[in-house]
């Protein structure tokens, strides 16, 4: 077995800086996400071993100190179960790398990689209605040059069920306003997809880029959005002009929308906009990205539990059973002998 101390340190720097963009292909956003995976369990080694980032070897590591390290995340962090799994799966993955490119530490690689994920209760998706959409649209004044960039971008991730990434990197050149109109999306791992623009996006992404030309802030390869320093606007700022305009609409009408409101929601909202308009779900996944039908069908599911509960308030049929509950104080052979049996 390798003895260095910094044998930890060597393999995590050629997986980060090598193997994931170099082999794999994946992205930045990618890389990065598994740089602040790492990040935190040096933190995590430093303070509760009191082990130097620099000094840790692979001979301190065992499945313990993983599984350590993941419930503080959850606890001293106040990370989600989602976060937590998240952060296991960026180990698993470093680890598979380990067991081929070393594997001399073949064994303790299989004890991290069997760490199973933690169950995680279901969130209720958050999605707005068609009347919630156009509420939001009508925030941004049109009369201001800001306020028209504001109204294209979100209608854009709404037309496009975009990922906010996507739509940030989008460049000029990536739009196509001629019939049919279609914007090219850079998805997750690199991957590109042709997504059609509606006519009435087509025109006022195509109003939005004649006035850049004119303006003289167009360019090719310069990116569609930018903030008021002329730079590419981030997945924050992006979030940031959404909620000012979700706080704008809760306000003209209380109720309308949902108290938290994020980019990723006119994604879910586009894709159930979709499905209840009776679009196949395998053109769903293909304009959102997915590579497995089973991540589209969770709006299959989403619909399915929104027409059950629609039904249940309609519903003339009350709970009460004709079935007695057993309690701890009667027999329970004597409550089987009288189950189902009704008095007339």
């Amino acid at each position: 077995m390798n003895k260095r101390p910094a044998d930890f340190a060597y393999a995590l720097s050629k997986y980060l800086a090598f193997y994931l963009p170099g082999v794999q292909g994946v992205s930045e956003n990618t890389v990065l996400s598994y740089r602040d995976t790492f990040s935190l369990f040096l933190i995590f080694c430093n303070k509760n071993r009191g082990i130097a980032p620099e000094q840790l070897s692979f001979q301190q590591i065992d499945r313990p100190l993983i599984e350590d390290f993941l419930a503080w995340l959850e606890t001293n962090r106040s990370c989600s179960v989602s976060t937590r799994n998240q952060r296991l799966a960026a180990l698993r993955a470093f680890f598979r790398y380990l067991q081929t490119h070393h594997p001399e530490h073949l064994l303790l690689c299989r004890q991290i990689i069997d760490i199973p994920s933690k169950a995680a209760r279901q969130k209720a998706m958050n999605y707005l209605s068609i009347d919630g959409i156009a509420l939001l649209l009508s925030m941004p004044d049109t009369s201001k040059r800001q306020g028209r960039r504001d109204l294209v971008l979100l209608s854009l991730l709404y037309d496009t069920g975009a990922r906010v990434q996507e739509i940030a990197d989008v460049v000029s050149s990536d739009v196509r306003t001629e019939f049919p109109a279609t914007i090219r999306l850079s998805g997750k791992g690199g991957k590109v997809r042709i997504v059609p623009l509606s006519t009435d996006m087509a025109k006022l992404a195509e109003s939005y880029m004649n006035e850049l030309t004119h303006t003289g802030h167009v360019e090719s390869t310069k990116p569609l959005f930018c903030n008021r320093s002329g730079q590419k606007m981030t997945r924050a700022g992006i979030a940031y002009i959404l909620e000012k305009y979700a706080d704008m609409a809760r306000r003209a009408s209380p109720g309308a929308l949902p108290d938290t409101l994020s980019p990723h929601c006119l994604r879910h909202s586009k894709a159930m906009h979709l499905l209840q308009g009776g679009v196949n779900l395998v053109y769903i996944r293909d304009l959102l990205g997915h590579t497995d039908l089973r991540t589209t069908e969770i709006y299959a599911r989403a619909e399915s539990e929104a027409k059950r509960q629609a039904l249940e308030k309609a519903s003339p049929i009350k709970s009460n059973s004709v079935f007695p509950s057993w309690t701890e104080n009667s027999g329970l052979l004597s409550w089987l002998q009288s189950f189902g049996k009704t008095e007339h």
